[in-house]
Order: C-alpha cells, then structure tokens, then sequence
C-alpha cells in the first residue's frame, strides 16, 4: 500500500509538472468564457486590501460564483478537492488546514482555523457554504495568519465576501430540483434607491424529502440530509459625500430538519451486531442478542432480527428513535464604514451572530431497534476476581432476580450562542513603495451548551427506586433521578478577546518587497459546569459504592461522585474558591457536581517575508509566521469533570516558500513548500474508566509536546486550446507526532492490537481493581492492566498524507448560445480521526467522479446546468473512522489463561474468541473485536438547475 501511494504521489508530480497554480483563479464571467484562451486576474483582500492573487505572498485558494456554478463547487467538502491541504468533517462541522485542526465541538475549545463572513469571525464553517447568488467569493488562507486574522487562525483563514448592492437594475432566480426528492428555490434582486445610495435583497429555501440512509423499520424515517432550511439577507450600500462609504447587512435563517445538517447520521459501523455487555450507564439493547447472554422477552423493532443491516449495505441501519436537527433565533448583523482621509483610510468592521441549535439523536449504533428485554443477574460479572452479581454477598441481600430493561437512549445537544467584534483598522493608500496597516480588535462570545442523555421509557429511573451516595459539601437529602436522564451537563461559559496588530510593506528595490507584521493577542475564558449522571445495569451502578450501602438491590445508581475528580490539587483551569479539598468541585441538594473555570492566555505572533518579483509575471516569496492559539477548556458534550480540563496556548513556527508564475497567457501555476513546527497541539483524549466497573469514560484535554507538519502543494490552470480550461490540484502533506507518550487507547487499552506501542510488559491486575497510581489502572474485563503507550511518529489526525483533484471544462459557442461541459475527478488518501495511528481508527483511500453540463443562452440571460455527482456511487469518507471496544469478547478463558489470571467465564459470550500472537481475534466481529464507525459523503445525486437573469 504505500509503494501505491509513493507511486501515485511521484505520477502526480509529474502530471503537476507537464501541466504547469491557482486552480481556482479562472474568474472571466461565463458569458466570456468560451472566447478567452486568456487565464485573466483574480483580485482577493486577503491581507485586507484589494490586490492581485498572484501578487500576495501568500498560499490562497480563492472560489468565485462563476467558477463555483461551472465546476460544480456546491459545498464546503467540494471546497477542500480544490483547496490543498484543506480538510473538512461536515457531520461535526470541523476544518483543518495542513494538520491543524479542531477535534472536539465543545465551546471552550478554540477553533485553529478562523472563519469570517464579511469580516466578522464566525466559530462555524456552514457559512462559507452559502450557495453562490449570495457570495462573490470565498478564499481560502493557508498558514498561520497571525497578524491580520490573529483570533484563532492557527491553520489559516477562510474569507467569506458577500455579494454586494448594483448601481444599475438587477434581478435573478434559481431552481434546482435533484434526486432524494430535494428542491432549492433562489432569488435575489438590487439596485438602486437614490444616488449613491444602493440595495440587495436575496433568499432561499431548500427542502430535501428523502435521506441518504434507509431506516429498515416500519413506518420509520429515513436519515441523512434530511432537510428544510431557510436564509434571507437584506443589504444597503451607501456613500456619504466623496469621503465616506458604508455598507449593511443583516440576514436570518432557520433549520427545521431531520436527520439533516451537522451532527445528523451520517454514517455506519459495519459489524454484525454490538453486543458491548456495556454501554456507558446502561446495559447496551444489543446486549438482549449475544449468544447465550440469557436474555428473554426480547422486543426488537428491526426486521433483520439482531442482524446489523448496515453489514450487507451501508446506507441502511435500524433505529426507533426519529432524529431531528433544528436551527432557531438565528440571525447576523455586519456593519462596515470607511473614511478616507488624505494618504490613508480608517475603517470600521462590526457585526454579531445569535443562533440556538438542537441536536436530538438515536444514541443506539443503528444496528437493531430493540424496546425492551429481560435479563437474569448470573450472566453478568463484576470481574475476574469477584464472580459475578448473585454471588454470596448480594444473594445475602437477596440481589438475586431478572431486571426488565427498556434500552432505547437518546441524546439532546444545544448550543444557545451569541457573538460580537468590533475592529478598527487604518491603512496607507496611494502607490507609495513603502505600505502600511494596523488595528484594533475586541470580540466577546457567550453560550450555553446544555447536553443530556435519556432513557424515556425506563421506568426506574424515575420511580425513586435508586442509590443516592452522600455527597461532599451537601448535608441532608441530595436529588434523586429526574426526567430519565442518565447524563446531564450544562456549561456555560464566556470569552472575550483583544488585539493590537500592525504590517508594513516595504518595496526597497524595484524587485524586492519587505513585509513585516506583529499582533499581540488576549483572550479570557470563563465559565462554568454542572453534571450528574445516573445509571442503570448492574455493574456499573456499584462501582465505588460499597455492598452495604445498597441495602436492597436498587438498579439505578447516581455515579456522579465517582466520575469528578475531587483532589487532592485543583486542576488548571478550574476556580478553587472554598472547595480546594474537593478539586474546586462542589455538590447541591439536586445532586449536580459543580465547578468553575477561568483560563487566560496572550501571546505575540506575527510574520516577517521577502516578496521577489522580477516580471510581473512572477511572484517568489519566503515567509515566517507564529501562529497561536488560546488554551482551552474540554467542558460540556462529554464532560465529566475530570482532572485534566485545561490546556495552555499552541503555537506554530510556519517556515514557506512559494512561487506564483503565468508562464504565458495559457498557463498558470503557484507552488507553496511549508515546514510546521507544532508545540503545544491541543487534542482531547477519551480515556476508558474500567477500573472497578465501567463508568462512563473520563475526558481529558492535553498538549502535545512537539509535532509537525510539511508538505508541498500544487495548483495549475492550463489552457492549451481556445475554449478547453484544465485545472489540477495535488498537494502532499505528512505529518508526524514527534514527542507524545504516557496515553491510553480507549479501544485498546491494553496496546494488544496490530501496531501498538505499549510501554511496559503485559501485566495481570494481580487483584488490584483500582489503583494507586495511572500504572496500575485495571481492566476487569480482561484482568489486565492497561499500558500507556508512545505515539512518537504517529500522523496527526484529519489530514490526508495525499490529494488530488482534476477538472477539465470545455466550451463550444454555438449561434444561440454555449454549451460547456465540465468532468471533475478527486481522489484523496486515508486519514485518521484521532493521534492514535491504528488501522480500526482511519477512513479507506476514496475516489470519485462528478460531471455537469451548462448551456446559457447568447446573452447570458439564463442558464441550464445538468449535473451527477459521485457518478459511481463510490463511497467516499467524511474524516477519520471512529471505534469501540466490544467489551464482551475479551472475558474469555483464551485471555485469562494468557494473562495468568484464574478462568472466568461468561456463558456464551464469545467463547471462541482466541488470542493468536497477542491478538484478539472474535467471531464475526473482526480482529481485537473493535468496531469501526465510518462517516460518508453523499451517494450518487443528480438533478436540473436552472438559473434566469433578468
């Protein structure tokens, strides 16, 4: 496989270097496409004045409208096959650029890679998306940006630049109408009010009736951009005497979907079925279909019975829980002025966003739909060393008996977020060689992140019957279960930002420019967090309470003090207050842990570079930059108040070159080779808690010492004949951890999979259940004891080490008008969803075709656009592959034997698993028993838009 790959990458560079960058930078309006053999000028404001792309020293992929509707850029993930080293996960909404990339959606998690709209920063990605009869361009960034976008642009910049009000009458209409029973209906109209006085109005709304994913129980919907959505904008441009200019915008938008937009299903796990004997805090429903489990009075939904549809066709699952996505209170404002003063300008960019958003799912894996069961206690174990439930002990209490368990879970995820900035900014005008620019910036966000789970039809947990532990600080009685949630976390928290930057542009020679830039950086984040959890199983619940405290079996047990961590020390981030004992963490009579954070970071980043330009054909550079990015804080979504929720600030040491060159009128091609020196990567890491019992895992928030990232990347616009355009994009970029060690695979904690690195020999628990110290951290579904391992080498993850894309257009100009198709090929290498390198984490290589056909009429009155994307049906892979344990098939007599460890039997749970070479290989489930979980990108779609121009 990597000989392909290295074979691939040397054929791509050879193709790259017979073709001849900017792949992106074709920008003639449609109607002069089919007469130039010319590839004219691109003009960005990426470094916030209007400027040639091929002049600015800087890596950049811009999109414009027209290029958009004619190659078929509908959508960010289209963006990322023509932007090298971009890299986007559209069910989590997450960019990265070149390796930097944002691996969480919790909140106090600051986003590497900066998105403004309009100029307003945005910690969304969904806006650079908007279709393009709201946007004139979008352009992409790379590298850190750390002196004119400094908030957050680590990895780079995305600059979303509206469309804006015409002096004369305009006015235009689109439809699309596609497979999957999706319509999208567009308009837009401008013009002018009064002199020097214009508007814009624009809207649309689209609709998707059919989802990509087939629901195979009766009666049930399907999922996967099921949609109804919405946007308006309204714009007013203005100009006050000769010295003053403004301009408006505010728009609104709602979601009312279902299983459609981010965080809706969007994926699979090929397994046969999940029989986990756990799932967090309740026993997993696949539980009632392992063989010999010894469940009874099983009610499953799903026709294929325990079978997991998704194992003969991807796009299939089972699930009896209807999800919905929804988008409400959403809307923006933006506000720009610009006096222009003699030899220079100042300008005002401020603007706010609000917008609540709602994620209600099915928590279950989508292989079964199954409602209820019942289970004998003999079949479940405490451990290796204890037997199982109806032991002695408990038969003393009489614990003995079957429980009737109604498993269907689900989740509720909301963000109520709010945001404003305010920046100032003041730059020299004119042809002077010497230039200059600086600011000001503030920017404040708020939100609340409320995210519970629940099992609605378990009475338990509801009815009193549970086990309510004496809590720290809480004297008399304490909260009992509500609501049927097993989880809940509510954060709220706030972040304000300053800024101080300037740049200088300084032409010493004819030949030579000189850019220097400094920006100095605060950013504050507070907040706080409350969570409870309770479960309902029956190991779970008693871990850390002692037999005697349960006096009669109650099934469901509040867990929360054994999921916080409560000292000895305050973690960094955390607010001691009066409760340093505790680990700052502090209990109420409703049982919720509480706790408080305040984290502060400021840096000084900035760039300095040596433009060359012998021709004006011709742009060389070199370039530093420090990029940074703010320490965070891992609170909410998965949250349980662990020791370690704070992270300090990353920075990147960015090392370029590029070269930008029109070799002639026909062929254009720009070349960028960048060294990353990473210190301080903020990654997140789920760490599996089976000490004892499986209580759900602990979150934790860590920097990685040293990391890199290199890479070349390639982009051409080649016009070798009138009317034929070919446009290539490769870029090649590894990247590599260099110092990490000391973490835990939360899917294999032991290190015994093909690839691991443990440190360490492979040790019983030796009776230990739970551990003075990390080394001693035992797992009592094996009676092993789980190794940290060394990820030095190991790639970081959502990064392709590969990617290219291929879009060859032609136009033929007939008497009535043009017809142009369009055929675009992509292929894109494996990538990994977390910094352990292993096979069950990583998405396949993928590959994919798109074509489309447009005709317009000889006065670009209107336009037919025939499209198939994914012409093949291929499936392509939206990021890094997610994975589970399946925890029943390690207790096995294979393992216990192995391990040196009495035998300890389940019945009938997958006995013939073995351990072959250290490897654990199930039955039907794969080696290790690890199941994948693969995101995708959209099947085959096709469809009609027609556009008309009035």
């Amino acid at each position: 496989m990597q000989h392909k790959v290295r074979l691939l990458a040397s054929s791509a560079l050879l193709i790259a270097a017979a073709l001849g960058t900017s792949a992106n930078a074709q920008t003639k309006p449609a109607a002069q496409a089919a007469v130039s053999n010319t590839i004219e000028e691109l003009v960005v404001t990426a470094e916030k004045r209007t400027e040639s792309l091929q002049d600015v020293p800087v890596a950049i992929s811009a999109f414009t409208s027209t290029n958009r509707d004619l190659i078929g850029i509908n959508t960010i993930q289209d963006m990322t096959d023509f932007t090298p080293g971009l890299n986007y996960t559209s069910s989590d909404d997450r960019t990265s650029i070149r390796g930097v990339s944002r691996l969480t959606n919790q909140h106090p998690v600051s986003v590497p890679v900066a998105v403004y709209d309009d100029g307003i920063y945005t910690t969304s990605t969904v806006t650079a998306g908007k279709t393009p009869i709201f946007t004139d361009r979008v352009e992409v960034l790379r590298g850190p940006q750390g002196t004119l976008y400094g908030r957050n642009s680590l990895g780079g910049a995305i600059n979303v630049i509206s469309k804006r009000p015409t002096e004369d009458p305009y006015a235009e209409v689109r439809a699309t109408v596609d497979n999957y029973g999706r319509t999208l209906l567009e308009a837009a109209i401008s013009g002018p009010l009064a002199p020097d006085l214009q508007y814009r109005l624009a809207g649309n709304w689209e609709k998707q009736r059919d989802g990509y994913f087939t629901n195979v129980v009766p009666n049930m919907p399907s999922e996967g951009n099921v949609i109804d959505q919405y946007y308006l904008e309204a714009q007013i441009q203005a100009k006050f005497g000769d010295h003053a200019d403004g301009w408006f915008k505010a728009s609104i938008a709602g979601w009312n979907n279902g299983a459609g937009g981010p965080g809706a299903r969007a994926g699979y796990s090929p397994g046969p079925y999940n029989f986990n004997e756990f799932s967090g805090q309740n026993i997993n429903p696949e539980f009632a279909c392992a063989p010999g489990g010894g469940a009874t009075n099983v009610v499953n939904l799903s026709p294929t019975g325990c079978n997991n549809p998704a194992t003969n066709d991807p796009r299939k699952f089972a699930s009896d829980i209807i999800q919905t996505v929804s988008l409400d209170d959403t809307y923006t404002l933006t506000a720009n002025y610009t006096y222009h003063f003699d030899g220079f300008d100042v300008k005002y960019i401020g603007g706010g966003q609000n917008y609540h958003y709602t994620l209600f799912q099915d928590n279950g894996s989508g292989g079964t739909a199954i409602q209820s069961f019942t289970l004998p206690l003999t079949p479940v174990p405490l451990g290796p060393a204890t037997g199982s439930i109806c032991n002695t002990t408990f038969a003393a209490v009489g614990a003995c008996g079957p429980i009737n368990f109604d498993p269907p879970q689900s989740s509720t995820y909301q963000e109520n977020y709010h945001n404003v900035s305010h920046e100032i900014d003041f730059a020299s005008t004119g042809n002077s060689p010497f230039q200059w620019l600086g600011g000001l910036y503030y920017y404040k966000e708020g939100y609340t992140q409320p995210v519970f789970t629940t099992m609605a039809d378990q009475s338990k947990l509801h009815d009193g019957s549970a086990v309510t532990p004496a809590l720290p600080s809480v004297t008399g009685p304490v909260g009992l279960p509500f609501q049927n949630r097993l989880y809940d976390d509510r954060t709220q928290f706030e972040q304000e930002s300053y800024a101080v930057f300037g740049q200088i542009d300084w032409k010493f020679t004819d030949t030579l420019k000189l850019t220097l830039g400094l920006r100095w950086n605060h950013d504050g984040l507070t907040g706080t967090e409350a969570v409870r959890a309770l479960c309902y199983t029956t190991v779970t619940c008693l871990g850390g309470t002692a037999p005697e405290l349960l006096g009669t079996f109650a099934p469901v047990v509040d867990i929360t003090p054994d999921l916080v961590y409560l000292g000895p020390g305050v973690p960094k981030g955390v607010v001691a207050g009066s409760h340093a004992a505790t680990g700052g963490v502090f209990f109420t009579p409703d049982g919720f842990a509480h706790r408080n954070y305040d984290l502060s970071s400021e840096a000084t980043t900035g760039t300095a570079g040596l433009t060359w330009t012998p021709d004006k054909d011709t742009t060389a550079y070199i370039t530093y930059g420090r990029g940074y990015l703010a320490g965070g804080i891992a609170a909410g979504v998965t949250s349980t108040e662990g020791q370690f929720p704070a992270t300090d600030p990353e920075f990147i040491n960015d090392y370029e070159i590029g070269l930008k060159k029109d070799w002639t009128s026909r062929l254009q091609t720009n070349v960028a080779i960048f060294y990353y020196d990473f210190t301080g990567f903020q990654a997140p890491l789920s760490v599996a808690n089976l000490t004892n019992s499986l209580l759900p895992s602990q979150s934790r928030f860590v920097n990685i010492p040293k990391s890199i990232s290199e890479g070349i990347e390639f982009e051409s616009t080649w016009a070798p004949i009138d009317n034929l355009r070919i446009l290539f994009d490769y870029d090649f970029n590894p990247t590599k951890v260099t110092q990490l060690s000391g973490v835990i695979d939360p899917a294999d904690p032991e290190g015994l999979q093909p690839g691991a690195k443990p440190i360490g020999p492979l040790l019983s628990c030796t009776g230990t259940t739970t551990g003075a110290s990390p080394n001693a951290l035992c797992d009592v579904n094996t009676g092993l004891v789980q190794r940290f391992q060394n990820l030095s080498g190991n790639e970081l993850p959502q990064q392709p080490r590969n990617k290219i894309a291929f879009n060859v257009l032609y136009t033929w100009d007939l008497e009535k008008g043009s017809i142009s198709p369009s055929a675009t090929y992509i292929w894109r290498d494996k990538e990994y969803s977390g910094i352990f390198q292993r096979d069950y984490y990583a998405s396949k290589a993928w590959d994919q075709v798109d074509a489309r056909i447009t005709w317009k009429d000889k006065d670009n009155r209107y336009s037919i656009i025939a499209y198939v994307k994914n012409a093949f049906n291929t499936l392509g892979y939206d990021g890094g592959s997610g994975a589970g344990r399946v925890s029943g098939a390690y207790t096995n007599t294979s393992i216990a034997a192995a391990a040196g460890q009495p035998v300890h039997v389940v019945p009938g749970l997958a006995q013939n698993s073995t351990l072959t070479n250290g490897v654990l290989v199930g039955p039907g489930i794969g080696p290790g028993s690890i199941e994948s979980n693969y995101a995708l990108t959209p099947p085959r779609t096709y469809g009609v838009e027609f556009q008309y121009r009035f």
